[in-house]
């Protein structure tokens, strides 16, 4: 039950930084064969999965340089996973378009700010009993 709750999160989520960052879209496979809202929860699974996989790495590699940021580069690394997002879900003829590197940086931004505040609110949803 968990896992479904944050894969909808992660999925509305997406959808709302699709809405309020010109550079960020998504296209679904084709027109009429892959419905929308799956092609958001497919984009949110490839999402979670980089995020776990690569993500770890990712923040474990550059731990040195979130101490000499003060944790400014978790804005450079969200955009990276970001993008590495866009080309896989690219590579499987679907998802995430992202215009440059710098649209990721502010899509990753608006992407984890609505990810907490959804969080923040569906709390008790995602708790474990």
């Amino acid at each position: 039950m968990r896992f479904l709750v944050r894969l909808i999160i992660n999925a509305l989520a997406l959808w709302l930084t699709t809405v309020l960052v010109a550079g960020v879209t998504v296209k679904p496979y084709a027109p009429g064969s892959v419905p929308t809202i799956l092609t958001y929860l497919l984009i949110a699974l490839i999402f979670g999965v980089v995020n776990a996989v690569i993500g770890t790495v990712l923040r474990i590699l550059a731990f040195p340089l979130y101490i000499l940021t003060l944790g400014l580069i978790s804005l450079i690394v969200n955009a990276v996973l970001l993008l590495i997002v866009a080309w896989i879900s690219g590579l499987m003829g679907f998802g995430l378009f992202i215009d440059g590197f710098w649209t990721g940086v502010l899509g990753a931004l608006v992407l984890g700010i609505i990810s907490w505040l959804m969080g923040l609110l569906l709390r008790p949803l995602t708790r474990e009993r």
